[in-house]
């Protein structure tokens, strides 16, 4: 059974409201196309949209000879030959995590009893996100995130060594987040700095728990059965409302330029149900690669 109300929760915690998020608004209610009959999915292939409402074309005009720093302004208009769109910043622009979100509420069936979890642990290299944020606001800047995903009781055994291992898996679906711009599992960057017997995770019982997780629910590619531990880093939002010096592409010469709009000041106050979202796309696609080959593990 499946109806748009399935989709309702986690796309509401990607929506904006809360502070340091943008004004803009938008409803970001799912229309099923195909793919779902008399509210019972079909086989076919689901397709699912939602209108954009709130829209103002006309705050990207500026941009078309001054690409803004830290966007994908420059890369897009070059790799595009100048045909970019660039209203809303096109695909580049966060609005595309919506359909991940959507993706991520059917992934996160398939993966259950798999519980999966993401949370913001830290904002503008701070604990204390609030403080963070309204430090943020009152600069007219942005700030950076980490967020924490957790994926209780795992599939054992998903993964493909070398070609598609659990890591590189759910690191390609994270980094098609725009924003992302890191990512460790268990102790991470951490664990350059442990000793071998620090780091080591030893087997407590005939399950495969360990006493430790340092790697992160993953040996060699490969779920161990223990809780996937991992956390993305995602950058300050590049719009934002402090002069920057840059080049105009127009008039050939250096010029001051700020961002005028409604745009996040802590988009990753937003993010941990994207992540949610792409880790499950992740390990659904390798759940049913390893169904496929050795069948239910029972």
């Amino acid at each position: 059974k499946l109806s748009p109300d399935d989709f309702m929760q986690d796309l509401s915690r990607r929506r904006s409201g809360a502070k340091g998020t943008t004004p803009r608004s938008e409803t970001d209610t799912p229309d099923i196309l195909s793919g779902v009959f008399n509210g019972i999915t079909t086989g076919a292939p689901l397709m699912l949209m939602t209108r954009n409402s709130d829209r103002r074309p006309g705050d990207y005009d500026e941009f078309r000879n001054i690409p803004r720093p830290g966007h994908a302004d420059y890369t897009a208009a070059v790799k595009y030959s100048g045909f970019a769109d660039m209203r809303g910043s096109g695909h580049f622009s966060g609005r595309i995590t919506w359909g991940l979100v959507a993706a991520g509420v059917i992934a996160k069936i398939i993966l259950q009893p798999s519980l999966v979890k993401a949370k913001l642990i830290s904002a503008g290299g701070i604990d204390d996100i609030e403080k963070a944020v309204s430090n943020a606001l009152s600069e007219g800047d942005s700030i950076g995130g980490i967020i924490e995903c957790r994926i209780s009781d795992p599939h054992k055994a998903l993964g493909e060594p070398f070609f598609y291992p659990v890591e590189s898996a759910i690191s390609h679906a994270v980094f098609a987040i725009p924003a992302v711009k890191g990512i460790e599992f268990g102790s991470g960057f951490r664990a350059a700095s442990m000793k071998g017997s620090e780091h080591n995770d030893s087997f407590v019982d005939e399950t495969g728990k360990t006493l430790t997780n340092n790697a992160g629910g993953i040996n060699g590619g490969i779920t161990n059965g223990n809780e996937i531990v991992f956390r993305v880093a995602v950058k300050p939002t590049s719009s934002i409302a402090v002069k920057q010096q840059t080049f105009d592409f127009g008039r050939k010469e250096m010029t001051w330029f700020n961002v005028k709009g409604r745009h996040d000041t802590c988009i990753a106050l937003r993010a941990p149900v994207i992540v949610e979202a792409a880790a499950a796309i992740a390990l659904a696609d390798l759940l049913m690669i390893d169904r496929a080959i050795h069948g239910s593990r029972g």
